[in-house]
């Protein structure tokens, strides 16, 4: 049986908890909800456009630290906390993802960690070592 393996990077905000950024068990890597936080901890300032830009940011940083990246996504679940922002969220996910469409949910939400507008978890394939 594999081990779990812990993925941390810098270029991406420290776990604001008793979590890692990402796990890797066997060929799959399993992202922690990214929210937009910059390398200082803080909340990126502006509304869904800037927040979910900056999720995928954060998400980049974890996927290189693992030697992946948004090809190998075969699952994004996204949390928004209005679907009426969903259309200008959508735009910005189609152009990180370009060609490539993993399997997706997006559900609605009463609220998420420091009352951002969106946070993001992937499911990721590693080519084996």
């Amino acid at each position: 049986m594999s081990k779990l393996t812990t993925i941390a990077t810098t270029g991406a905000p420290a776990a604001i908890g008793p979590y890692a950024q990402a796990v890797r068990f066997g060929n799959l890597l399993f992202t922690s909800g990214q929210i937009p936080l910059g390398l200082d901890g803080k909340v990126v300032e502006g509304g869904i456009a800037e927040q979910t830009k900056q999720v995928f940011v954060n998400l980049e940083a974890v996927l290189r630290e693992a030697g992946a990246g948004f090809d190998d996504v075969v699952k994004a679940t996204v949390f928004l906390k209005d679907m009426n922002e969903f259309p200008v969220f959508n735009d910005i996910y189609a152009s990180v993802f370009g060609d490539h469409k993993p399997a997706r949910s997006t559900v609605e939400v009463a609220r998420l960690p420091r009352d951002v507008f969106v946070e993001i978890e992937l499911i990721v394939s590693i080519a084996g070592e």
